[in-house]
């Protein structure tokens, strides 16, 4: 074994080891599942968190911007936030959502929009804990009651992009699942879409009585209605705001 085949080694070691430390399961496109219940987590309040931060430049960009500091000297004793600026950073206001359908058939969706912020000692068994516009690192939070699993068929969690410009890809957004028990379940919203409105994140299935999470990460340039249809979920969608009864 060469010395670079070594090194190597070393670091995928110390790579998986820092993995394990971390106490977290990350879904991507090759390992895109998860069974709460093999876990042991298929109890009490999951907890379902949405975080972004803003990225202040392209990971291209990044890549060039060396080269233009041989080029422009002076922009190294730029303060970050002139450089931030000049990158054209916007706002973005991210919601979290959730179509859910019951054992029973009902269906429906939890989500700012018309002040459908659930319940979660009574059907649906999802509460939306409130509507983050700031973008805090606190981000937005739904609640599963995994005590009613026998009464859950389906969840769909998906985020969206209200009224401002379309820019998922300007946005670090990572939703992750903190069950009762074992390890938090993290999912990056890390593909490209620039002009998308919506994105499908997971959804939580409830199989044959094991409650498996599969990540999607499906970006649409719609709202609810385009993610209703992509889904099968038969919903009648009408347009909706933040102030008012409705939904969109």
């Amino acid at each position: 074994m060469s010395f670079f085949d070594g090194l190597r080694r070393g670091r995928a070691a110390q790579f998986d080891s820092g993995s394990a430390a971390s106490n977290a399961i990350e879904l991507t496109k090759r390992n895109p599942s998860v069974s709460l219940t093999k876990q042991g987590a298929a109890t009490g309040n999951l907890r379902v968190n949405l975080s972004w931060r803003m990225r202040t430049s392209d990971i291209e960009g990044r890549s060039r911007q060396s080269g233009r500091l041989f080029r422009h000297p002076f922009r190294l004793f730029q303060p970050d936030v002139v450089q931030a600026h000049t990158q054209g950073v916007v706002n973005v206001d991210l919601d979290i959502g959730c179509l859910y359908e019951l054992a029973d058939g009902t269906k429906g969706v939890v989500q700012p929009l018309g002040g459908f912020f659930g319940d979660l000692n009574g059907p649906p068994f999802v509460k939306l804990s409130g509507d983050d516009r700031f973008g805090s690192p606190s981000g937005e939070t739904i609640y599963v009651n995994l005590d009613h699993r026998e009464s859950i068929k389906r969840l769909l969690i998906f985020c969206y992009i209200y009224d401002q410009t379309p820019a998922f890809d300007r946005t670090h957004a990572k939703v992750t699942l903190y069950p009762s028990n074992g390890p938090r379940i993290e999912i990056e919203l890390d593909e490209r879409a620039p002009q998308a409105r919506s994105c499908a994140v997971l959804t939580l299935e409830n199989v044959k009585g094991e409650l498996v999470v599969r990540r999607h990460v499906k970006f649409v340039y719609g709202f609810q209605a385009e993610l209703d249809r992509l889904f099968g979920w038969g919903l009648q969608w009408g347009r909706g705001y933040k102030s008012s009864v409705g939904e969109r």
